[in-house]
């Protein structure tokens, strides 16, 4: 173990931060071209930090194990925290009850302060800390390094970086803080971040659009998440996560997700308000990993530069909802209709996901419904509500960060020779024109596909093994779960090679916008996506040896307490070979159905996609290619009348109540311009109307007498 954990915790984030203000500062001035230097160095550098925090947590837990052994109890998991400041404290005024001089109360100068609200600005360390810390940093080093081939001679090189940089500040201070309002804070902080690369291309309006659009779904998800923090607030009177111990003036107070709660399991809330409060953190989780019915911002992010959606759709933003329900895992787990919503909602959108993308023709964009199917894989996992599920719904975040990562940089790859072409029917056979970037997206598609050994195979097979585990049980969710989730992998399978087979093979075709010097990308674009493909092929058995991921993860406090060990279904207590097998068989099939249709004459798919069309299929086409019409459906429904609304309160606002306003602003006006025309400036007509007025007072005198 290390020392100086403390140090390493505070600096993983620093340096990305540091490495933002500095090329925000300097960058456009002094870097110019080098603008990429102070990113990847401060990137790699929280990489290592990263690891050594990693070793120092397992030396722990090692420690932690050796202990236990033969006590009868000991310490929930393994977690460090360190607190660095008081950020808020809110409450009032009292006297210490002990402090008496001469048989009265002290003076009011002895007064001290009840703290009712504290917000500590507290990192920490465990096992989930570690892991996501480490997979963040090394896929954001990897892609800022790719970034500098792809983003080279843009105007705005400078300002990418700074923003990769605060993105990945956000990002690892998002999984290290310990606190939920904290954990909100960055959650808002990485929305921002996205909103600025999505829309990094402003001048171009769909860029511009996709942006806005990011930001916006993303608000509804995180009004749900700020009401769950209200509830989590009133429920358990703290948003630590942590316990936090007596202090001067201060007294203990049981964290949410600390040690004192997790001992004794009966102090999480269940009921209507469990429910609810999981249900408002889910809504959160639904609008940053693109579940349904959240998940309409993530296709559309595609139009920001290859490397943001990399980072977007591996490392950052889409993985924060799966981090924060895994983090939250007692809390769901006093609940489980909530988990079984989980585990509906990301079964669903997988299936849904996958359906869209069999009929794109946007290279990115059928990446980009992949990522939303296998986000809803992970909440499907998350959703099992067993240790095993839980581990494997990580580990197919961890995995997946490293496979999706490589397919988007090839895909990225594609585009930049392509002249910025990334529609798959105005190309075809770049195998031999690509022949890095098209071994390495073979690597990608059979890990995505969840071909052995790949990574995909060893993540998605055990979430697939968990889901059956229940449906074994009886429950007929989570049987009809566990089929869905096999077809959705024969459709990932088959819409994955289908990319590949349209992309990289058939007759060589180039798109003008290519030019005729259409080439393999540079060394520095084609060196990540190497190292990734290595990483997809062997990551997955590494950590699926002896089950090394889920018993590391296990020893985070929120996953190691009594209700998750005593209802776990643990990985390896149940053999999944026979499952494993078939899982293969379905992934093999969808490869195959791809190479049926793909490789060679197209007339058969042609033919399909005739009847798809036609009313006899259904149009089951014109429902996938049309995203099933989600988008229109929400502006019939959200968008257009609330655009109603506001022409209708501008109008009210510009012709009722300024109208208003206004007219009683005219109407001394116009008064005071009749008046105005009787100042004449002549003598004699004041004298002849004050004559008339005279007589007119003394005709009302004669008229009405006084009675």
């Amino acid at each position: 173990m290390f020392e100086n954990i403390n140090h390493l915790m505070v600096l993983i984030p620093a340096l990305p931060l540091a490495s933002a203000i500095f090329t925000a500062i300097f960058g456009r001035s002094l870097l110019k071209e080098r603008a990429h230097l102070p990113t990847i160095l401060a990137l790699v550098a929280s990489f290592v930090l990263s690891l050594f925090l990693l070793f120092d947590i397992r030396g722990r837990v090692h420690e932690l194990h050796e202990s236990s052994e033969g006590a009868a109890t000991h310490s929930v998991g393994v977690e460090v925290w360190h607190t660095l400041w008081t950020w808020a404290a809110i409450g009032h005024e009292y006297h210490h009850p002990d402090t008496v001089v001469d048989g009265h109360a002290a003076p009011a100068d002895v007064a001290g302060h009840n703290f009712d609200f504290i917000v500590d600005v507290t990192l920490r360390a465990d096992p989930l800390t570690a892991i996501m810390l480490c997979m963040v940093t090394f896929v954001s080093s990897l892609v800022s390094i790719y970034g500098v081939g792809y983003m080279h001679g843009d105007r705005g090189y400078w300002r990418f970086y700074s923003y990769v940089s605060l993105f990945v500040f956000s990002m690892t201070m998002l999984v290290s803080v310990s606190n939920f309002a904290l954990l909100y804070v960055f959650w808002e902080a990485v929305g921002v971040c996205s909103y600025l690369l999505i829309g990094f291309w402003y001048e171009k309006p769909s860029a511009a659009a996709a942006g806005k659009k990011a930001f916006l779904v993303n608000r509804i998800g995180d009004f749900g998440f700020a009401i769950g923090l209200f509830l989590l607030w009133v429920t358990y009177g703290t948003l630590n996560f942590h316990d936090t111990p007596a202090a001067d003036g201060v007294a203990a107070v049981a964290g949410i997700l600390g040690q004192t709660r997790l001992a004794d399991p009966s102090l999480y809330v269940g009921g209507a308000v469990g429910l609810a409060i999981c249900l408002c953190l889910l809504t959160g989780a639904c609008g940053k990993s693109a579940q349904f019915p959240l998940h309409v911002w993530l296709p559309d992010a595609m139009e920001g530069p290859t490397p943001v959606s990399a980072l977007i759709h591996a490392a950052t933003m889409v993985t924060a909802g799966v981090y924060m329900v895994t983090r939250c895992t007692p809390l769901f787990v006093a609940s489980p209709e909530s988990q079984e919503v989980v585990a509906a909602i990301g079964g669903f959108t997988a299936l849904l996901a996958g359906l869209i993308a069999v009929t794109q023709t946007d290279l990115k964009r059928v990446l980009a419904y992949s990522t939303v199917s296998q986000l809803g894989y992970m909440f499907l996992g998350l959703g099992v509500g067993s240790l095993a599920g839980i581990s494997a719904g990580m580990f197919h975040l961890f995995t997946h960060a490293y496979f999706k990562a490589l397919l988007f940089l090839a895909a990225g790859s594609v585009m930049h020779a392509m002249g910025g072409v990334i529609d798959m029917r105005r190309f075809s056979g770049l195998r031999f024109i690509m022949p890095t970037t098209c071994w390495t997206f073979w690597f990608g598609s059979l890990a995505l596909s969840g071909v052995f050994p790949f990574a995909g195979f060893w993540s998605k097979d055990a979430i697939i093994g968990a889901v059956g585990d229940r449906a074994a049980a009886g429950s007929t969710l989570y049987t009809v779960l566990f089929w869905a989730s096999l077809f959705t992998a024969f459709l990932t399978a088959f819409y994955t090679f289908r990319a590949l087979f349209l992309t990289f093979y058939g007759r060589e075709k180039i798109p003008p916008e290519a030019g005729h010097h259409a080439h393999e990308s540079p060394s520095v674009m084609t060196f990540p996506l190497m190292i990734l493909a290595v990483c997809a092929l062997g990551i997955g058995a590494v950590y699926e040896w002896n089950h090394t991921f889920a018993h590391f993860l296990g020893n985070t406090p929120s996953l190691a307490y009594a209700t998750i060990q005593a209802t776990a279904v643990h990985a390896g207590e149940h053999s999944h070979l026979g499952l494993a097998l078939f899982s293969t068989f379905v992934a093999l099939s969808g490869v195959g159905l791809a190479a049926y249709f793909y490789l060679g004459d197209h007339r058969h798919i042609e033919q399909l996609t005739r009847i798809m069309r036609s009313p006899f299929g259904l149009r089951l086409y014109q429902l996938s290619s049309g995203k099933f019409y989600i988008d229109p459906i929400y502006n019939l429904l959200i968008v257009w009348p609330l655009q109603l609304l506001a022409a209708v309160s501008y109008w009210v606002d510009r012709w009722i109540v300024d109208g208003l306003v206004n007219l009683c602003g005219r109407v001394p006006v116009a008064f005071g311009a009749v008046l105005r025309s009787l100042q004449s400036g002549l003598v004699q007509f004041y004298a002849l109307v004050m004559v008339l007025g005279m007589l007119v007072l003394i005709g009302t005198l004669f008229l009405w007498p006084a009675g």
